[in-house]
């Protein structure tokens, strides 16, 4: 993971953990990303909020994080069916056990695989839509106060490539991937005077069981495992990330080029 310079000296973390004492929210925190950007996160040196719907699965992230870093918290939530007061109950409960929250990472996503739109389910289609984006876009507004009250605050999506998803037989997830870009975009717009910076993160061609749907695995010689881009979530949510405000990082690219940039919109 060492991909990824995660600060400078002026940031204040010579010691090699940019997040000291900061509470990070990872929606997903199951999934390949997920659970490796938990890990990180706690590396650095902060608290994570375990968000997913598989408490099997958190289970088994909550102690690898803990053999690195600080205790962190469960909270098991189902994005499909959670609504707006559910996510207003999550960031009440994060308030009320943690007293602060420094960022959120959203690697949250729902994608049913390749379909022909005119053979596509649309109860699948809509699930694609609402857990890829509109949910996570729930919990970023119920979680926009708590940021707020911070001097530094980061608020991270996990995006798709524009250019693959939108070619045939992405569906929703494809439209999901274009809308979220948007509401980066809308966001950064909003909160640029604000203490909380928004900001993409194109994590690349991993090895998940998301991108498995797509791909078999001699298909796509690309794909490798999540740490450079779980080193690259923890520079976005980090001081650091301040230089990407507004920006979509790719975790395929050196930051030091121009092909490490691409704007939201």
């Amino acid at each position: 993971m060492s991909a990824w310079p995660s600060t400078s000296p002026a940031d204040g973390a010579l010691d090699g953990r940019p997040l000291q004492d900061r509470v990070m929210l990872i929606a997903g925190a199951g999934g390949g990303l997920g659970s490796a950007a938990a890990v990180a996160a706690a590396e650095a040196g902060a608290t994570v909020v375990l968000l997913g719907r598989k408490p099997r699965r958190l289970d088994r992230v909550y102690a690898q994080v803990q053999a690195v870093g600080p205790e962190p918290l469960l909270y098991p939530l189902d994005l499909e069916g959670a609504g707006p007061d559910d996510y207003a109950e999550l960031a009440q409960a994060v308030a009320q056990e943690l007293g602060r929250l420094d960022g959120l990472l959203v690697c949250a996503a729902h994608f049913p695989g390749l379909t022909p739109f005119e053979l596509a389910d649309p109860a699948s289609f809509a699930r694609a839509v609402h857990v890829t984006l509109t949910a996570p876009a729930w919990l970023a507004q119920a979680c926009l106060p708590l940021l707020r009250q911070r001097e530094d605050a980061a608020l991270v999506f996990t995006v798709d490539a524009p250019e693959r998803v939108g070619q045939a037989y992405w569906g929703g997830y494809g439209a999901a991937q274009h809308g979220l870009r948007g509401l980066i975009g809308s966001l950064h717009d909003e909160l640029a005077r604000s203490p909380v910076r928004v900001s993409g993160l194109y994590p690349g061609p991993l090895r998940t069981a998301l991108r498995a749907r797509a791909y078999s695995i001699d298909q796509d010689p690309a794909a490798c495992g999540p740490e450079a881009a779980a080193a690259a979530a923890v520079t976005l949510l980090s001081a650091a990330g301040l230089a990407w405000r507004g920006q979509v990082l790719d975790a395929g690219n050196p930051p030091s080029t121009s092909e490490g940039v691409r704007k939201a919109e």
